[in-house]
């Protein structure tokens, strides 16, 4: 999960990363191994070239002087007991066993690292991503319909950072992080997932798994972690839309559903779905905007609102059209659903 305004490199995304081909036994075998490679291959020209150093205790140079030399110098820079004295032995030390040194240590300092130091450090980042988010809106799937309500999000004006990209893939989430978002690997259908971009704290949730059935299920998995948290999800089967709903989805999109809409409005009038499409989009001349009724508002019919043209109310459970006699008269704790102008991607006029 990346979670950091800065927008570091997808392995370090908050405890996510790739997953190694190899696993984590193999890796520290073969690192293992190339170690001894490399001691032995600097003990067999240390024995072939013998003459060319001098111990300094008994002037004898055994096989064991070799070995015990060879360790000493290839992790540290030894103890002068045994030195090179020829010039070839003092040249092979210099450009052979000195860099041979080095890569052992940064390969000791590298597998340190990746078996220890980043799962700490990515856990501590975790942790402080975790603390950031409240608010936020939580989207499942970055497929077509994921990608597209992500940059039609960014299109109005939402901060990448309060948007959370939950995807199985790795290659979308790279996407996604480009567009600045926080990204998350993990499968939303499982509990822990969904704790870890703090689902119970978020604003919205957006469903786009590609499969309905994946989708239902990562419906039933939100709202048992968050029972009041909007969710709206793509289901592309008209019979899965009230199982949908049945899973706790207070959204349900159909996009062929929508596309037939499209269709059919064209037949009527050639300008009707431009105007439907218009009021979705977020670059269009107009747009819907929902806003809860004001005070000043309230006791006075929908059609005298004054930031925009009232076409709807939400009273409770009930759905109220411009047309019906419960729009004379706003109530409070009404929703309005109006059409605003949809210059640039601000907010809508506030009302008065």
């Amino acid at each position: 999960m990346r979670i950091n305004p800065a927008r570091p490199p997808l392995a370090q995304t908050g405890f996510l990363r790739r997953r190694s081909s190899m696993p984590v036994w193999a890796d520290l075998a073969w690192r293992v191994g190339l170690v001894f490679g490399l001691i032995a291959l600097v003990l067999l020209i240390h024995w072939v070239g013998r003459d060319g150093l001098k111990d300094n205790l008994d002037d004898q140079i055994s096989f064991v002087d070799v070995l015990y030399f060879t360790t000493v110098t290839v992790t540290t820079v030894g103890y002068g007991d045994i030195v090179p004295v020829s010039p070839e032995a003092r040249l092979f030390e210099a450009l052979l066993v000195t860099p041979i040194r080095l890569f052992v240590w940064l390969i000791f300092l590298g597998t340190a690292y990746n078996l220890f130091f980043r799962n700490i450090f990515y856990r501590w980042r975790m942790a402080r991503i975790q603390a950031d988010l409240h608010n936020h809106i939580v989207v499942t799937g970055f497929g077509t319909s994921g990608s597209e309500a992500v940059r039609e999000l960014l299109a109005r004006g939402v901060d990448p950072r309060e948007i959370v990209v939950v995807d199985p893939q790795e290659k979308p989430l790279v996407e996604a992080e480009d567009l600045g978002c926080n990204v998350m690997c993990g499968d939303s259908t499982r509990d822990k997932t969904l704790k870890d971009v703090a689902i119970d704290r978020a604003r919205s949730m957006i469903v786009s798994a590609g499969r309905d059935d994946t989708s239902i299920l990562i419906t039933l998995t939100a709202r048992h972690l968050a029972p009041r948290l909007p969710i709206s999800i793509v289901v592309r089967n008209e019979d899965n839309e009230l199982p949908a709903r049945q899973a706790g989805a207070t959204t349900v999109i159909n996009p062929v559903s929508f596309a037939g809409l499209l269709l059919a409005g064209s037949t009527s009038g050639r300008h009707i779905a431009d105007y439907m499409a218009d009021l979705a989009a977020s670059g269009g001349a107009v747009k819907l905007h929902e806003r809860p009724a004001v005070a000043e508002e309230i006791g006075g019919p929908l059609s005298a609102i004054r930031t925009g043209l009232g076409v709807r109310i939400y009273r409770g459970e009930r759905v109220i059209g411009f047309w019906e006699e419960g729009a004379q008269r706003l109530e409070p704790g009404d929703l309005i659903i109006e059409i605003v102008q949809g210059h640039g991607v601000g907010e809508a006029p506030s009302p008065g």
